[in-house]
């Protein structure tokens, strides 16, 4: 069984907060640090975002932002926010917090869109209640962007700081109990696993916006998952 609780066979198993404790600031900032450049999956979730708003004017957070890299590929309307353990440049739309030991908040704002792009393969147990308090963000017609990785691909990427690994389908499950799911496809189909980098698959795969089940249950890397939260 792997550390988030994921075994071979395709059973779910609980995760574990143990592991995602183990990794603090001092590893974040130095890990944050291989995503100053844009890379595939950040470019393809700048294009989604970017038509989501639509060319209006709106707020949003990137909960797990980096170095915030994503603002620099948004839309100029679109005012940026950004939440992450490690801030390297301090800046007022920037926030430094532990968002496994407490709420995802800013500052009592609300948002437009949600951003949250591999950050739940590292939340432990808490996946369920980060899930619910990122929904207390949105504002009335506001739009959560999710990704989660494709555990089940031919030749699946693991990495030592993941601590909830389970089927892409169980992680669906738990984003239905608290959104309302629009769409669900890959970031890309790769034979070979993990983000493609050749120019021609990278090409390619920008415009994949389709679910292909058969496909994708052994070759999409991961899915972005699309939606609003559920009223009550």
């Amino acid at each position: 069984m792997t550390a988030g609780g994921y075994a071979p066979d395709g059973a779910a198993r609980p995760g574990t907060g143990r592991v995602a404790e183990s990794y603090k600031r001092d590893f974040w900032a130095k890990e944050n640090l291989k995503h100053a450049e844009p890379h595939f999956r950040l470019q393809k979730t700048a294009r989604l975002v970017n038509r989501i708003a639509a060319g209006r004017g709106c707020d949003l957070l990137d909960v797990g932002c980096g170095p915030a890299t994503l603002s620099l590929l948004l839309d100029t309307r679109i005012r940026y926010f950004g939440i992450d353990l490690a801030i390297h440049d301090p800046a007022p739309n920037l926030l430094e917090a532990d968002i496994l030991q407490t709420p995802i908040a800013f500052d009592g704002r609300t948002f437009d869109i949600v951003v949250a792009q591999g950050l739940f393969e590292y939340v432990g147990d808490q996946q369920d209640a980060k899930l619910a308090e990122i929904a207390q963000l949105l504002r009335p017609g506001g739009a959560f962007v999710v990704t989660y990785t494709n555990f089940g691909h031919r030749r699946p990427s693991s990495f030592e700081a993941f601590s909830n690994v389970q089927p892409i389908d169980s992680f669906l499950d738990a984003v239905r109990r608290h959104y309302t799911v629009t769409r669900a496809f890959p970031t890309a189909y790769n034979w070979s696993g993990g983000q493609p980098r050749r120019p021609l698959v990278k090409a390619l795969n920008m415009h994949v916006d389709r679910n292909l089940p058969m496909v994708g249950r052994r070759l999409a890397v991961e899915y972005f998952v699309v939606c609003s939260a559920r009223s009550h």
